[in-house]
């Protein structure tokens, strides 16, 4: 009864009704476990918003974070784009063979700047996360699954090809959705009643417990946590990807959320978010770092070894915000001649800088491979999940 209960519906399956937040009874605050962990949490997560400071541009630097969040959390429902993908998709090159579900990803992308850009307006709230589902699936998968509105059916959880009945996790039927979803925009708006992560990670579980939408929840699910930490001035930038984190322990994140429902252990729950943030923080920490050393690396060499360093450095500035580059693309953003691009490029190139990865002889495109292998995260084999 501590998160809510299962209540058999006259179809004969039975439907989870979540408990009003905050919990209760109230969350064991003083467990030293859960202390440490908080503390820990918030102290990485601080380091990591003031490692923005040390970059000389950090907008640079904030757009290859959200394709690397975006690109995680969209793998976590089962798509195959990579990193590489998005960033050729984004030039455009005719030719080249890019998944389809590309586009969820971008759309992802497009979905949290536009969250970020509204929240300056208004608070985080019902009408947002309706806007911004509607951004999140147009055009791709769930599109036609009435993208930006709330359900007015009953949904599950459970593996391809399971009804109702069958179903492991069956989310409030529609009246009860909406109460619960007005309960938590109420708790969104708590500013005094718990630390921030705390909420974040109260509001994450609850709302994948709410299940609102037909489709796209875990994606609007983990958007929220970042939405939250800039919304409550914890982050100035969108640094945060813990995709990485889940999608590595994904087992776990689905056991703990289960044991919310089933056992109200909400203190396990938040232990392993709490733990999330550390680990997650810990290493944007020292990408951010990284960043910086490999820039001051690389201008040091331009500068020694180009002639016309400031078309180079200028380049080098292009490449943190696009990694992978054609000489088109290079022109209009260095504002010269093609044949000076051009020159610049293979400069580039014999200086170990760049590297051509067609193979063509036209629309050849030029990947900052020093600079992309800090976005590579550990590789995890795990089977692709419907997101409904």
């Amino acid at each position: 009864m501590r998160s809510g209960q299962y209540v058999k519906q006259v179809e004969g399956y039975s439907a989870f009704i979540p408990a009003p937040l905050p919990p209760d009874p109230p969350l064991k605050m003083d467990d030293p476990e859960l202390i440490c962990l908080l503390s820990d949490a918030d102290r990485a997560l601080g380091r990591l918003d003031g490692s923005t400071s040390i970059l000389p541009n950090p907008d640079l630097f904030v757009a290859m974070y959200v394709r690397q969040e975006a690109v995680l959390s969209s793998q976590i429902e089962g798509t195959q784009s990579t990193l590489e993908d998005v960033l050729q998709f984004e030039i455009d090159v005719k030719g080249q063979e890019i998944p389809k579900d590309v586009e969820e990803v971008v759309n992802y992308i497009r979905a949290m700047n536009y969250g970020l850009e509204r929240l300056k307006e208004f608070p985080l709230c019902l009408r947002l996360i309706r806007e911004i589902h509607a951004h999140l699936v147009d055009g791709v998968r769930g599109g036609d699954r009435t993208p930006g509105e709330f359900r007015k059916s009953q949904n599950w959880i459970g593996a391809t090809g399971c009804s109702l009945a069958t179903a492991s996790f069956v989310p409030p039927p529609v009246a009860e959705m909406n109460q619960a979803l007005d309960n938590l925009e109420k708790f969104l708006h708590d500013t005094t009643s718990f630390p921030v992560l705390i909420l974040c990670g109260l509001a994450h579980s609850q709302f994948e417990t709410i299940h609102p939408f037909l489709d796209g929840n875990g994606r609007i699910g983990r958007l929220l946590i970042t939405f939250l930490l800039c919304e409550r001035g914890i982050l100035q930038r969108p640094l945060l990807y813990l995709s990485h984190y889940l999608k590595a322990h994904r087992m776990e994140y689905y056991d703990r959320l289960m044991a919310i429902r089933t056992d109200g252990d909400w203190e396990g729950w938040l232990k392993f978010f709490l733990r999330g943030i550390f680990e997650v923080s810990q290493s944007a920490t020292a990408t951010a770092r990284s960043i910086l050393n490999l820039r001051e690396a690389h201008r040091e060499i331009i500068g020694q070894k180009i002639s016309s360093s400031n078309y180079g450095l200028r380049l080098l500035d292009c490449l943190f915000k696009q990694p992978i580059v054609t000489v088109r693309l290079v022109e209009d953003n260095l504002q010269c001649a093609y044949v000076t691009a051009s020159k610049t490029i293979e400069q580039f190139v014999e200086l170990g800088l760049l590297r051509e990865i067609t193979g063509w002889q036209r629309n050849r495109l030029y990947r900052y491979e020093p600079y992309l292998a800090l976005f590579q995260p550990l590789k995890i084999v795990t089977p692709p999940q419907n997101d409904p």
